[in-house]
């Protein structure tokens, strides 16, 4: 899902600018890969990845696999375009109602496991969560609803820097044009300050809702539904963003002692935020960065992430796509939030986000509701993760 934790950042803006019981299944036979080189394995950067066993990934022998099949074969979708995944994915698809066991085999016959290692030879990495939102609002402004939800201004210019300068090849820079000269886009402090006399925001209005904490959050975890006075939900994702970057404003009230680190979680910040009204548009304004959304059909089952497919509750996660190929397996291997009980799961490599850099480094998507919020506001665990990478074929490229 795309979001500010999903945003594609570019250099610094200002910078550039100005410098029940089920019938038995037959047994399912794995078709082996064919070997087109004498590299039986693709082989990632060498840097980031030092290749792995099966058996030292925990608790893989005894892992479930089922749950995490749908999410595989969402990555299918994309990935099946690509050469080397042809023939993964088109064995996948032949394994309706597979058990764990024969998915196990699925994953040992076609993948080998890669760890993923920092910079520095550390295996350990941050693993945060996000989560769907549901907010309240109204497509109209009135007393309660007064918070806008804007929809991409047509100001809003994006410039693809790879095209004048092959070195900065996926670098974007977000501006508006003033008179000849390219600028930066309005901060969120701007927009909220100015926004009626900000006319590429005039009727840009998607919805207006009834909580600026609950509006900022929004942005943040960049998809969520909007309930209507009718009691209708409507469905909203990430559109675009205004290119400047992602400050953490828990950090900020850490810093300005008005919450201890352990306390800076999202449900801590919203309770801050109940005591502190009057401080509360200082505090969001210190992260400059701002999100506009798109109305999503009410057909879609779940936000779409970064790789283009919807995201899979609990099976899908956010990563740094300049190390983590998107759409790939990645093995997880961290704790439930604020608890030691160990949570070792098959995830599939299917969003990014402005927040998540790193090799490793990921964003857990739990879901929608309630019990997804509660996880994915806590999250902030140490964990250790597992590429798997198709065996045979060229080496892969994002």
């Amino acid at each position: 899902m795309f979001n500010p934790k999903n945003i594609s950042l570019a250099l610094g803006l200002s910078l550039l600018l100005t410098a029940c019981t089920t019938p038995p299944v037959p047994p399912v036979v794995v078709i082996p890969p064919t070997v087109t080189s004498p590299r039986q394995i693709i082989a990632p950067p060498v840097t980031p990845f030092a290749v792995s066993k099966w058996e030292l990934l925990p608790d893989w022998q005894s892992l479930d696999l089922v749950s995490s099949w749908p999410a595989f074969l969402q990555s299918c979708r994309v990935l099946k375009l690509k050469i080397h995944w042809q023939d993964i994915c088109a064995n996948a698809e032949q394994l309706n109602n597979a058990d764990s066991d024969a998915l196990h085999t699925f994953y040992e016959t076609w993948f080998t496991p890669f760890q993923v290692r920092n910079p520095d030879g550390s295996d350990q990495g941050m693993i945060t969560g996000y989560y769907e939102p549901k907010l309240y609002g109204s497509r109209t402004k009135t007393a309660r609803f007064r918070y806008p939800l804007y929809a991409t201004p047509d100001d809003l210019l994006t410039i693809d820097l790879g095209e004048a300068y092959p070195q900065l090849k996926d670098m974007r820079l977000r501006g508006r044009l003033q008179g000849k000269r390219v600028v930066p886009y309005y901060s969120r402090a701007e927009i909220d300050a100015k926004a009626d006399g900000i006319n590429a925001l005039n009727a840009r209005e998607l919805f207006w809702v009834d909580n600026a904490v609950e509006l900022f959050f929004l942005q943040i975890e960049g998809s969520g539904r909007i309930e209507l006075p009718d009691g209708k939900l409507m469905k909203v994702g990430y559109a675009d963003q205004n290119g400047h970057p992602y400050v953490s404003i828990g950090k900020k009230l850490v810093e300005a002692g008005e919450l201890k680190l352990e306390e800076a979680s999202m449900q801590g910040i919203k309770s801050w935020a109940e005591r502190n009204p009057d401080k509360l548009s200082a505090l969001l304004a210190q992260n400059p960065s701002y999100v506009f959304f798109r109305e999503s059909p009410d057909s879609l089952s779940a936000p779409l992430g970064a790789l283009g497919v919807p995201l899979t509750g609990e099976y899908s996660l956010a990563v740094d796509p300049r190390t983590i190929p998107l759409g790939a397996p990645v093995f997880l291997s961290t704790t439930y939030p604020n608890d030691n009980t160990p949570l070792n799961r098959l995830m599939l490599a299917q969003d990014t986000g402005g927040a998540i850099r790193g090799a490793v480094r990921a964003d857990f998507f739990w879901g929608f509701g309630e019990t997804a919020a509660n996880r994915a506001g806590k999250m902030k665990q140490q964990g250790r993760m597992w590429v798997l990478f198709p065996k045979g074929g060229e080496p892969i490229s994002n």
